[in-house]
């Protein structure tokens, strides 16, 4: 009996199960589309700063002292900016220091002082004129010189009409012309200006700004090595899992992101401290400020910390804390790859 040749055996198809798909591409299918790929790119983002806040919030005391020393070094270099700023509001002050005397001639009279303060005051580089005539010139020298009962037996009043000039900005140049073309005006016998005292302002004034730039430098220089350092040591205590994730495909973005957001953090937290700092200096120094400006009968006080300087001061912060991590990651990134 002749043996029957079987068929061979096929594969079993499952009783319900869906029929196979075939393994062709399909034509215009390029991969992930650009929602899935934002979508991956947002969630990588999302997890990086999750896990630098939890690495932060694991060592609270370090975070806040680290915040700490930055915002001290952020608020010295505004305070004083902010101080010179305020000091500047005594521009009135000043500008009367720098006022220019035009002494009239003897013979003028008060309509004529007058017509030529109104002339004066009409000038764009003018803030402010002022009359004073020859009888009150001479009643203020009585009250200020003591020598009231003596000035009584003159026979005249010697005392000229005085218009006092304020300018609108003080510098020497501007002032030195204004003060020629005053002199140049009808019934004005003399223009006096006490130049030496404009020089000394204007120089104290560029050597604050001087200091206040070269101090804001070398802060920043600070800065970036304690935010450098701070993220070097966070590279070095997560060492062994930047090389397994390098050994599995991760790419320098990827190892650089959370450190990257661990900068902005904090940065963050000291541009916040620096302006509360700065808000409660100037107030706490305000009070000493008002007490001094009330013997010499004003009203100046400082300001506070204006919104725009508050954010301006923040977004430094954080701009120099992403600029610190980026160099330290930057520079030990070549170190990272795996043995």
């Amino acid at each position: 009996m002749s043996a029957t040749r079987m068929p061979p055996p096929q594969p079993a198809q499952r009783v319900g199960a869906a029929p196979k798909k075939s393994e062709s591409p399909t034509p215009g299918d390029d991969g992930p589309s650009f929602a899935n790929q934002l979508h991956a790119w947002l969630e990588s983002h999302r997890a990086s700063l999750i896990d630098s806040l939890r690495r932060l919030a694991r060592q609270p005391i370090g975070s806040f002292f680290t915040c700490l020393v930055m915002a001290v070094a952020l608020s010295l270099p505004m305070g004083l900016a902010l101080l010179l700023d305020n000091v500047e509001r005594l521009g009135v002050s000043w500008q009367r220091a720098a006022q220019i005397s035009l002494f009239l001639q003897i013979d003028a009279t008060d309509a004529q002082g007058q017509t030529l303060r109104e002339q004066i005051a009409k000038m764009d580089d003018v803030a402010e004129a002022e009359w004073i005539s020859r009888e009150q010139a001479l009643s203020e020298f009585q009250q200020q010189s003591g020598l009231g009962e003596a000035l009584k037996e003159l026979p005249d009043n010697p005392l000229p009409g005085v218009i006092v000039v304020t300018p609108q900005e003080v510098d020497k140049v501007a002032l030195e012309a204004l003060r020629l073309r005053l002199a140049e005006l009808p019934r004005v016998q003399q223009a006096q200006l006490d130049l030496l005292w404009v020089e000394r302002l204007s120089a104290m004034l560029k050597l604050g700004e001087r200091f206040v730039f070269g101090l804001t430098l070398l802060l920043v220089m600070a800065l970036l090595l304690v935010i450098g350092n701070t993220i070097r040591l966070h590279i070095e205590n997560r060492r062994t899992e930047i090389e397994v994730i390098k050994l599995v495909g991760g790419t320098d973005s990827y190892v650089r992101r959370p450190f990257l957001y661990m900068g902005t953090l904090y940065g963050v937290g000291a541009g916040l401290l620096a302006w509360l700092l700065l808000a409660y200096g100037l107030g706490w120094l305000n009070d000493a400020v008002v007490r001094l400006a009330g013997l010499y009968g004003s009203d100046f006080a400082l300001d506070g910390v204006p919104m725009a300087d508050g954010l301006s001061l923040l977004l430094g912060a954080v701009l120099l804390g992403y600029i610190g991590a980026w160099l330290a990651v930057a520079r030990h990134l070549s170190e990272l790859a795996p043995r």
